[in-house]
């Protein structure tokens, strides 16, 4: 990742994707922020379940949220718990993930979040401090290659009839 910074605030980027998935069941792992307060009032119907750092509540844990956020989370982790939350919460919980976390202060690198098949989003600088957002979207995660199709079949007139 290069070091271009975003003109956006965290706060704004963090708004923009609360906007843009408008979820109705919402996980924040860590602590809130204004950008969240401003959903939740925006959207009263949204249902926020708030968990601290560490391996998710067991009612928290067996539950499917529209987005999960981790901010000010990890650093407060070691990186084998924070792998196991995360990698838990991309398996299990959630299909879209976004995580803010200062890299210096958490001791993880863009690979460890490319590692669990995170995007690299935005970088955001303030003073000496570096936060940067990384997103996962399991909609998006891989595209549908253009060679999966009848045409490279072996048998086209078999093409989506057998799973084997």
């Amino acid at each position: 990742m290069t070091d271009v910074f975003s003109s956006r605030t965290p706060q704004q980027a963090l708004a923009a994707l609360l906007e843009l998935y408008a979820p109705k069941r919402l996980l924040l792992v860590g602590t809130g922020f204004p950008a969240l307060d401003a959903f939740k009032s925006a959207h009263p119907d949204a249902d926020v379940f708030v968990a601290e750092p560490g391996p998710l509540p067991k009612e928290l844990a067996g539950q499917r949220f529209d987005l999960a956020l981790a901010v000010g989370c990890l650093e407060q982790l070691n990186k084998r718990s924070g792998l196991e939350l995360l990698g838990g919460i991309r398996n299990l919980n959630a299909s879209r993930i976004a995580v803010l976390a200062d890299l210096a202060a958490c001791g993880w690198s863009d690979t460890d979040f490319f590692s669990l098949a995170l995007q690299a989003s935005e970088r955001f600088k303030r003073d000496e401090q570096v936060l940067s957002l990384f997103t996962y979207d399991l909609r998006e995660y891989k595209q549908v290659p253009d060679w999966l199709n009848a045409k490279f079949w072996a048998n086209p007139q078999n093409f989506g009839k057998y799973w084997w």
